[in-house]
């Protein structure tokens, strides 16, 4: 159960919902006997299975950008993919920030991006942040020794 729970989350936070899966687990590494590597692994799966949502959204997005509801001006459109034009696909491994990491993801769908590549980068860029909270939560627990 903990591992589904951690995955649900890890998916709910990688799309446009506001979730945070860091201190799920960041929880679970300090109180929870589960293998560190596979805690890990099921947030990192999680966490880009649920980008990938945000890439398949922005396949077929364009063509809701004149309705009253959708959430971004063309101007801001254009702006975004500009910017991943320019940066290229590697701004793809901050997919983990707040709010410009969802935007990235959506773009990499927009502007086609080939899933093999966007699956590697950001899981790449994923597992880098969750290994540096697994850091923090170890450094942390040797501190309170």
């Amino acid at each position: 159960m903990i591992y589904l729970s951690l995955f649900i989350i890890a998916f709910l936070a990688a799309t446009l919902l506001p979730v945070q899966s860091e201190a799920v687990l960041a929880g679970l590494l300090a109180f929870s006997q589960e293998p560190w590597w596979a805690l890990l692994a099921v947030a990192t799966v999680g966490n880009t299975l649920g980008a990938a949502v945000n890439w398949a959204l922005g396949l077929g997005i364009e063509r809701f950008q004149n309705r009253r509801w959708f959430p971004a001006t063309p101007a801001q459109l254009e702006k975004a993919k500009y910017y991943y034009t320019r940066y290229g696909r590697w701004c793809l491994l901050f997919s983990w920030l707040p709010i410009v990491g969802d935007a990235f993801t959506v773009i990499a769908g927009v502007l086609k991006e080939r899933f093999w590549i966007f699956v590697l980068i950001v899981g790449a860029g994923k597992l880098a942040r969750y290994l540096v909270v697994a850091a923090a939560v170890a450094s942390s627990a040797m501190i309170g020794k």
